[in-house]
């Protein structure tokens, strides 16, 4: 069974502004630039910040902009959720390349808000900066398979990346949403369907093509500007720069990714939960589970999954789940990741996340979901090549998690409000910590140390070497303190 919406959602990884959009504002004391040659633009250390407006006529002479009342902003503003379509930029610069960000950025940086869309899943819509500048990066979408590496464009969605690597029988682990940007996902740390095989997305950049407050085009990788391309993985969409392009490490595409789902009869959730939170961990790093639930008058469970191989080995693994209605099919890398897929229409809801750090009481779990229908929670495992990197080793903390949880709820105009105190009287009922950031809240408690963990102060430090002016701060930009 394909699964639906909620289920896809969860796996996206959509994130503040879709892409770094905090920037960098001077280069570090005593450290050359290290842009490409005729790619910088006037450093901002040591200048007066500027005061008024930009001046949108003369930023619309070197970059496509649009801005209110002109044909076509209503909808270019739009983004994945109907709920932010009130929020209005005072201007959105259709950025074709790097140089383009440069200008934008510099025509802008401290006179209004500066955020950046790529994909447009910014679950707090903070990628539609009301009366700022909405930088949208559609127009680098492009995706170029380079041998075991693949350079992708900053704007480019997922379906998208999966046709092409699809196509060149190569893998990247990623999210399911189709319409979902890459630069987002991987910002945030990018959990998917092949975490536990192949790791995060972020775990597979090798370097990007980064913007900084002071007009810069920095190349960014372990060897150049290494702090920054350090909190790049995981720090967050919105934080540190303008991320223009990516070059990922790629993987051989699997000759058979085995998809499941195993649906439960209505009052066994609390033996699912339980069982779910045992079998995972235990199992190899091939197979990767979710467990989903729904609320209602009787809480439904059901877990989907895939496995790196076979569907003859899958089913061995499928064996201690009793009593579920059983759906196997074996398909290819590409095949399994539209399996995943689903409706790229705009769809409107409310939700928010903890860390399932350790098992929980599945009995505290599934009863909060009581009575709650439209409601579902959904717990992405972690765990296999995730946790085989230490959590200081990237901006992504949640590394010996056993898995994230999703708190989903659908959601219109007309009951956004209930839906949003539904959502936050389960996520604090579930007693649990911590957030990820690609599901980012703004009502979350205490959510730097929530997102960021132990990383925060390093964090902190990468801002104030490149934006202390809080160039691109949002209201949960990670800045210098």
């Amino acid at each position: 069974m394909k699964l639906g919406r909620r289920n896809f959602l969860k796996l996206a990884g959509a994130t503040a502004a879709g892409v770094a959009a905090t920037a960098c504002s001077a280069v570090p004391s005593g450290q050359a630039p290290s842009s490409a040659p005729g790619t910088s633009l006037p450093p901002s250390a040591g200048v007066t910040p500027p005061s008024g407006s930009p001046d949108w006529a003369a930023l619309r002479s070197k970059v496509s902009l649009l801005l209110p009342g002109d044909s076509g902003y209503d909808s270019a503003k739009r983004v994945f959720n109907p709920a932010f379509d009130g929020l209005r930029p005072a201007a959105i610069a259709n950025c074709a390349k790097p140089e383009d960000v440069q200008v934008a950025v510099s025509a802008a940086a401290r006179r209004v808000p500066i955020a950046a869309r790529g994909g447009g899943h910014s679950y707090a819509g903070y990628s539609v900066p009301d009366g700022g500048l909405m930088i949208d990066l559609g127009g680098m979408s492009s995706v170029d398979v380079q041998g075991d590496q693949v350079v992708i464009g900053a704007g480019a969605k997922l379906k998208d990346v999966y046709a092409t690597l699809g196509a060149a029988g190569r893998c990247l682990p990623a999210g399911s949403c189709p319409s979902v940007g890459i630069a987002g996902l991987t910002l945030g740390g990018g959990i998917g369907v092949l975490a536990r095989k192949y790791g995060l997305t972020c775990d597979h950049l090798v370097s990007a093509r980064v913007v900084t407050a002071d007009g810069e085009l920095r190349r960014v990788s372990a060897d150049s500007e290494p702090e920054l391309f350090w909190a790049l993985r995981g720090g967050g969409g919105g934080n540190f720069g303008v991320v223009t392009s990516f070059t990922f490490r790629t993987d051989p595409a699997p000759s058979a990714v085995s998809v499941f789902s195993l649906h439960f009869p209505a009052g066994s959730a609390d033996d699912v939960v339980a069982e779910w939170q045992r079998w995972l961990p235990e199992a190899p790093p091939e197979l990767w589970a979710n467990v989903v639930l729904s609320g209602g008058t009787s809480v439904g469970a059901r877990i989907s999954g895939c496995y790196v191989g076979d569907s003859a080995s899958l089913g061995k693994l499928l064996n201690g789940f009793a009593g579920a209605t059983r759906s196997v099919k074996q398909l290819d890398y590409l095949g399994a990741m539209k399996y995943f897929s689903g409706s790229e229409n705009r769809q409107s809801f409310v939700a928010s996340s903890r860390i399932l750090g350790q098992p929980a009481d599945p009995a505290k779990v599934t009863s909060i979901l009581k009575g709650r229908r439209g409601m579902d929670l959904l717990v992405d495992g972690l765990g296999g090549a995730v946790a085989d990197i230490a959590p200081d080793a990237t901006a992504f903390w949640h590394r010996k998690a056993l898995g994230s949880v999703q708190i989903y709820s659908q959601a219109d105009a007309r009951n956004r409000s209930a839906a949003t105190d539904s959502v936050a009287e389960v996520v604090t009922g579930l007693g649990l910590d911590g957030g990820y950031v690609n599901y980012i809240d703004p009502a979350l408690p205490d959510w730097m140390t929530a997102y960021y963990g132990g990383n925060v102060t390093r964090l902190k430090q990468v801002a104030k070497t490149y934006d202390p002016d809080k160039v691109f701060g949002f209201a949960q930009a990670v800045t210098p303190d």
